[in-house]
């Protein structure tokens, strides 16, 4: 058993508590725990040490090992460039084949909240057991409302837990999505996938036979100990493809289980909110802050000095304030989605160092 954690995202729409320096993933969004250190110590009971890795960008190395003291060096797989998932997931595959190439591995984002742990690790098993047998196996989320900004994977339903997946289907239309609700064989892509390390290295080479050549000529480089010195060249001409689209959808035999265990994407400022504990008046705030008529605010202060420090809400609704020591976001919570522009904004600004 292999569990291959994803954590080399950017976040922008977490601006400006997530960076390019220190991401999504590394923030403490749900609860006080970092996503990524939640997402290692869920994922302890099925595989750690040596069988745990984590995917990463180079310039977060050294963040990442910070906010997950149980790792070492060893266990990243740090790559040169972002390329999509599929190259990094191929790298995994490959990495873990030459130890073992029936070894089930399990893919799962760092960026996630799960409340209900003992039912995604049931979840996670049943997928384990599917891949085992040599099917390539995705968890699938049931909806519980007609959410517009996932994807979806239709699945035919079957007498035990594990279905078989007809079709992936991109963000659907509000009409769309409240019919895939109705109809009860639709479940959200979570990006959570399981497979036997072969499985998913032959169809890369039947799907996207040009990754399947430069993962081989990396198990060539390997093979000579030379693998870190040529890695940054060769991952520069693997294909910039998701995993999903160049190889999953093309399957022509898909597994999916249905997971029920209180998943969130944690995809932006408004969905932190709702997650958050709240008042008698729904706002969620540090305790020193102070609403006088206000409701449904959510109040972060990331300030290294913010003890003792108030900040103070008066007769406004459905905000979001977030403040770090060089930036103060406002926000409706309907517009999260937005503050992505804000970083596009800052780059054409020529204001880098803040993003």
């Amino acid at each position: 058993m292999y569990a291959v954690v994803l954590a080399g995202g950017a976040g922008t729409r977490f601006w400006p508590a997530s960076r390019r320096s220190h991401p999504k993933q590394l923030l403490s969004l749900v609860g006080g725990e970092m996503l990524l250190a939640a997402t290692v110590r869920r994922i302890a009971p099925i595989a750690q040490g040596e069988q745990l890795l984590i995917a990463t960008g180079s310039q977060l190395v050294d963040v990442t090992l910070a906010a997950t003291p149980s790792l070492t060096r060893a266990q990243l797989l740090v790559e040169p460039m972002a390329r999509n998932t599929a190259p990094c997931i191929g790298w995994a595959a490959t990495t873990i084949a030459r130890r073992d190439p029936d070894a089930v591995v399990v893919v799962l984002p760092a960026d996630q909240f799960i409340a209900d742990e003992p039912a995604f690790l049931d979840t996670v098993r049943v997928a384990i057991d599917s891949a085992a047998r040599g099917v390539i196996t995705t968890i699938g989320i049931k909806p519980t409302h007609a959410e517009t900004g996932y994807g979806y994977i239709e699945a035919v339903p079957a007498s035990g837990r594990v279905w078989e997946v007809a079709r992936f289907v991109e963000k659907p239309g509000r009409a769309q999505a409240e019919a895939f609700l109705a109809a009860g064989t639709f479940l959200w892509n979570a990006g959570m996938f399981v497979f036997r390390a072969r499985d998913m290295l032959a169809a890369i080479r039947a799907h996207l036979p040009a990754l399947a050549d430069g993962l081989e000529h990396l198990d060539a480089l390997a093979a000579r100990g030379d693998e870190a010195a040529g890695l940054a060249e060769l991952f520069a001409t693997l294909p910039s493809s998701s995993i999903d689209t160049a190889v999953m959808e093309k399957l022509a035999t898909l597994a999916v289980v249905p997971g029920d265990f209180g998943w969130s994407d944690v995809g932006s400022w408004l969905t932190a909110a709702e997650l958050a504990e709240k008042d008698a008046n729904g706002n969620s705030a540090p305790a020193s802050a102070v609403f006088v008529g206000a409701r449904d605010n959510h109040v972060v202060d990331l300030r290294e000095d913010s003890a003792g420090r108030v900040i103070a809400l008066v007769g406004v609704s459905g905000l979001v304030v977030v403040e770090t020591a060089d930036a103060l976001l406002i926000v409706r919570r309907e517009d999260s989605q937005r503050v992505r522009e804000v970083v596009d904004a800052l780059i054409l600004r020529g204001r880098p160092g803040l993003v």
